[in-house]
């Protein structure tokens, strides 16, 4: 039997009041500001512009998918390894990684015209629910070791970061099973909040770096052009540019699966409409207009879909108020300085909680389609799936390098193609002798 889903809150279309919709923004604000400044920190590039990019990369998604897709895109850690071979390459140079990445970007384009032509019937060919479930639980599962690791369940971990990750766990659990009315749709903006809290008290926050922010500041942009305020880089199409392209093969085989998990918290095919095409038109064109101005590539992230997953709050204009809050926060420095003080405890344990709401969409994914197990094709299937994507499997293939979601995810459509149905058992009923 079918597990009925949990109603939503607010539908796609639906706008909560100005009160009530600036407290839900925010929480997605928090829920994607760790993952998207640590991309630009990890790459040495500008934590102002990866915000700002943030922001300006959701709002060109939503106008790209008619505002009918809840998606807030931003910094994508699958083209870190290949932008730093890049820059140091060039040594030191980002022009060869920034070009790279609006080449990717601009690819999805053609990739999405593509699609335009020959329809999307073949993505229910290719991803039924024995591959869709195991993916979503590959995506949700395969961040655990990061939130593990922030909230300092690791060999050698301090004392105090556990337990301020745990509080923050634990406050953000019990509002959303506990509270009552308006708290128990922002638990994350709550636990959050909460868990900075204790931090403090732990002397886990550092307030210097907002002491030290001033109250204004312009992002700090990098243009394929001269300017007398903001820094350039090149143009440049040579071998370190193109090698980056590859990459295109792992983030759209995420794109697929990240819009597939908000499909089945939300209750919609987001892939028929607004259409596959659309959203990688937006995903796309935001990753080229981020790199353009100085910016990492852009994804959308399960940050925010574990959010909706949990608050059943799915309405675009709190998404879009949430990508505004991120352009205005680039520019306010002491405001951004206090967001970043957030110590990793607190994000790691919301983390625990936001990584594995996504991995058990993925089990009631089976569960709402009866996936019998007692085939023993979907068995292998998934078990490869499961054992690919979370035992850090890679495959380098000399042009990309394939690992994480995206090599489980072709080895569940491979696997889906060329293993034969089984033929449904059906009991002896000669007497034996």
């Amino acid at each position: 039997m079918a597990i009925k889903s949990r109603p939503l809150l607010l539908d796609v279309e639906e706008k909560p009041s100005l009160v009530k919709g600036l407290l839900l923004s925010f929480q997605h604000v928090f829920a994607m500001f760790g993952a998207t400044v640590l991309v630009p920190i990890l790459l040495g590039m500008p934590v102002s512009v990866a915000l700002f990019a943030s922001g300006i990369g959701t709002l060109i998604y939503q106008v790209a998918t008619q505002f009918k897709v809840p998606v807030y895109l931003g910094s994508s850690f699958a083209y870190i390894t290949a932008m730093q071979i890049a820059i140091k390459q060039m040594d030191g140079d980002v022009s060869a990684a920034q070009t790279g990445v609006i080449i990717a970007g601009l690819a999805y384009v053609v990739v999405a015209i593509v699609i335009r032509f020959i329809g999307t019937g073949w993505i229910d060919k290719l991803l039924p629910p024995i591959v869709i479930g195991p993916m979503i639980m590959v995506i949700g599962l395969g961040l655990s070791a990061s939130a593990v690791t922030n909230a300092g369940f690791v060999a050698d971990g301090e004392v105090r970061n556990v337990v301020v990750a745990v509080a923050t766990f634990l406050i953000t659990a019990f509002i959303q099973t506990r509270a009552k009315g308006f708290f128990k749709i922002i638990p994350f903006l709550l636990g959050i909040i909460g868990g900075y809290i204790v931090a403090a008290l732990f002397g886990l926050v550092d307030f210097q770096p907002v002491l030290d922010a001033p109250w204004f500041s312009i992002p700090d942009l990098y243009l394929p052009f001269e300017t007398a305020t903001f820094n350039s880089y090149r143009l440049y199409f040579g071998p370190e540019t193109w090698a980056i392209l590859p990459i295109i093969l792992v983030t759209i085989s995420e794109h697929i699966g990240d819009h597939t998990v908000l499909g089945k918290i939300v209750g919609r095919n987001f892939l028929k409409d607004p259409g596959l095409s659309r959203t990688l038109i937006g995903d796309g064109v935001a990753t080229a207009v981020s790199a353009f101005i100085g910016g990492p590539a852009n994804t959308t992230y399960g940050e925010n879909t574990g959010v909706i997953g949990m608050t059943r709050v799915a309405s675009v204009s709190v998404i879009r108020n949430a990508a505004i809050i991120a352009i205005i926060m680039a520019f306010l420095g002491k405001f951004t300085a206090l967001i970043s003080t957030i110590p990793s405890a607190v994000i790691g344990g919301m983390s625990i909680l936001l990584y594995g709401i996504i991995a058990s969409n993925g089990l009631k994914v089976m569960i709402e389609e009866q996936i019998d197990f007692n085939q023993v094709r979907n068995l292998i299937i998934a078990s490869a799936m499961l054992v690919i994507g979370l035992g850090g499997a890679v495959l380098d293939l000399g042009f990309v390098t394939l690992s994480g979601t995206s090599l489980s995810a072709i080895v569940g459509i491979s696997l889906n193609l060329i293993l034969p149905a089984e033929v449904p058992y059906e009991e002896d009923t000669h007497v034996k002798e």
